[in-house]
This record gives C-alpha cells, structure tokens and sequence, in this order.
C-alpha cells in the first residue's frame, strides 16, 4: 500500500535556475552527487549515463517531500517538443500546496515567474498554473 508522495525528478539544462524556482517555494538543496555507471545504466536504462543529481527537500513538513533535478552530462538530454501542451499524453503537471497563494503569487511574481493562467477556484482551491523550470507546469493550490 502507498503511504505517501515522495519525491519527482525533473531533467533540466541549468540547475542553478532550477534551484533558484525552487527555493522561491521554500526548497532547499539537501544532497548533490554525480551518478553514472552500470548499476546506475540499468536501474535508468540509460546507457552512458552521467549527470548531475541534485536532492532539493521542503523542511519540517509531513510527509517528506523532495524534488529531484538531473542534468545529463551523457547523453545529451531529449528535447520534449509539447512540454508546453497540457493534452500531450503522459506526464501533465505537479501541484504544491500552499497556505496562502497571492502571497506566494506576490513573491513568485517579484522573481519574474511566468503564470500560465489567471487564479481560479475550483473543487475547494484556489489554483494557479507556473511556467516552472524547463516550461514544466507546477500548480499552487491553496485549500478552502
């Protein structure tokens, strides 16, 4: 049985930008390692593999949430040509809670984060859609 969400893992050009999104939602840096060789080659499936893997984790919050970037230093990472379309298959978006979302909309805002809509409510949130790093989607939602 799942107890909880753990963590994603976002593949990214430029870490530091990554890690500035993701400090603007309160993340910080927790671990910073290089992986490659064959143990690493078979669990990813990746042949040749090596990149930068960086563990970035909310403090004092339950259940334990992280989110991880990789940087491929081999092979060179995969363009994916509809990270921008919300009806592409797969992958659609990942939402973090918030207690109050103008103020994170404020600070967001400051820091030159794009929006992908205006603020709505919906099923007893108030949402809104960011252009995060790599034009991923993240979503804050702040419950009623």
């Amino acid at each position: 049985m799942v107890k909880s969400f753990d963590h994603v893992t976002l593949v990214v050009r430029d870490v530091e930008n990554a890690k500035r999104f993701f400090a603007l939602l309160g993340f910080k840096e927790t671990k910073s390692v290089v992986i490659s060789g064959k143990t690493m080659e078979d669990y990813m499936g990746v042949p040749g593999i090596e990149a930068d893997h960086v563990t970035l984790a909310l403090e004092h919050v339950t259940p334990h949430t992280e989110v991880q970037l990789l940087r491929y230093r081999h092979p060179d990472a995969l363009q994916e040509p509809n990270i921008d379309r919300l009806n592409r298959l797969g992958f659609n978006h990942i939402c973090f809670a918030v207690d109050d979302l103008d103020a994170e909309f404020a600070k967001l805002d400051a820091a030159g984060v794009k929006l992908r809509n205006k603020v709505m409510r919906f099923h007893d949130r108030k949402l809104v859609f960011l252009r995060g790093p790599e034009d991923v989607t993240v979503e804050l939602a702040q419950w009623s």
